[in-house]
């Protein structure tokens, strides 16, 4: 029992000394690549057209109500995540780089799916047949998640979290995320008054951007993995 104990908390020093040693071996990032970063993942780009078709028949009271919630929701669940991302680094010793890897996995599978989804025949809609009517249910799922809220874009948080240096770093950060969540709140908002006039240059950004999401998330990968090797 004893050498049991002693082994189990070799593996957790050792486990923890490896998460120590990634985190220190992520730099800080600059605050405009922070922001570039979530705004990727967490941006207004990806929620104008599911919010304007889930929100089609909505008058603009619900609208508002339901743009009101699901930020509200999605704010929520990323102070969570990164409290329990937090609590999950230190505790169970996952170093920094493989949740880096982790995410960047997922945001370039997700990406690769939006690229390849440009070459499938174009889906026929019979307006006729009009589903339910749109409630405040939609904030929570499918908006807040997993529109707004991402696997990848919590990962990139946690990592952003991590790797500042102080209090003035986080609080950056969370800046940050406020600033995204409030430009989301807008989009939302003036979604149907908008949709129209991006209607031509929408597909275009997102075309652009899913290749950018494509190569962001080969960069993570690489870098995440020559860190891992690294230590």
């Amino acid at each position: 029992m004893l050498l049991a104990g002693a082994a189990g908390g070799d593996v957790a020093g050792s486990t923890m000394g490896a998460a120590a040693t990634g985190i220190a071996r992520v730099r800080a990032f600059p605050v405009m690549q922070v922001f570039t970063f979530l705004f990727l993942m967490l941006g207004p780009i990806k929620i104008i057209g599911p919010f304007a078709s889930l929100t089609r028949t909505a008058d603009p009271a619900l609208t508002r109500r339901i743009a009101f919630r699901a930020t509200l929701f999605a704010s929520a669940a990323l102070l969570l995540a990164a409290i329990l991302g937090e609590h999950l680094l230190r505790n169970f010793g996952i170093p920094l780089p493989v949740l880096a890897l982790s995410g960047g996995i997922i945001l370039f599978l997700t990406a690769i799916v939006s690229v390849m989804q440009q070459f499938l025949p174009p889906a026929t809609h019979d307006d006729s047949a009009a589903g339910p009517p749109p409630s405040l249910k939609v904030a929570m799922s499918p908006l807040a998640f997993p529109t707004i809220v991402t696997p990848y874009g919590i990962a990139a948080l946690v990592v952003f979290l991590a790797v500042s240096p102080d209090l003035a770093g986080r609080l950056k950060v969370g800046a940050i995320l406020l600033a995204i969540m409030g430009l989301n709140l807008l989009v939302m908002i003036a979604a149907k008054r908008i949709l129209p006039l991006l209607s031509i240059v929408l597909p275009i950004i997102g075309a652009v951007l899913a290749v950018v999401q494509v190569a962001l998330g080969l960069q993570i990968i690489q870098n995440s993995i020559k860190v891992i090797v690294a230590l």
